[in-house]
């Protein structure tokens, strides 16, 4: 009965990964101009998350991956052949997770960022606020599943 079980959960998995991969532009050409107008907007929210410590970048950019999707088949395969974002927004949409090494590197970055930002806050409150946010966006990462890629193939 477990087998079963398992079975048609990866079954759903499968049909699910199938959906997500394929982009699929709404109907309607009000949505599609909203789902491209908040794409757009997400994907510089994530940009700017690049350098901006409290803004986080990946939630930004897979929300506008979502938003192409649904919007515009041309943007969407370009931001999956980014060679940066592309990989993490396949992987997050195949299997749900992000590698180890970029959960690494993401650390490091909130690290050096938040540090600094808390360094040069001349206020001992705002280094308090910074420090909380940070702690707060450390746990939401942590709970993000990690897999490990098999480089061997």
């Amino acid at each position: 009965m477990q087998e079963r079980l398992n079975e048609e959960i990866q079954e759903r998995h499968e049909a699910d990964s199938t959906e997500a991969n394929s982009a699929r532009p709404h109907g309607s050409r009000v949505m599609r101009a909203l789902y491209l107008t908040v794409g757009f907007a997400a994907l510089i929210l994530g940009v700017v998350g690049i350098v901006v410590p409290v803004l986080p970048t990946t939630p930004f950019v897979l929300l506008a991956a979502a938003c192409f999707a649904r919007s515009s088949k041309r943007f969407h395969d370009k931001l999956l052949a980014n060679p940066i974002a592309g990989p993490i927004i396949r992987e997050w949409i195949e299997h749900r997770s992000i590698p180890r090494r970029v959960k690494r590197w993401v650390y490091l970055l909130m690290a050096l960022s938040f540090g600094g930002s808390i360094l040069l806050m001349p206020s001992a409150l705002y280094q308090v606020m910074l420090a909380v946010l940070g702690v707060i966006l450390v746990a939401f990462i942590w709970r993000i599943p990690v897999r490990d890629i098999d480089t061997s193939a």
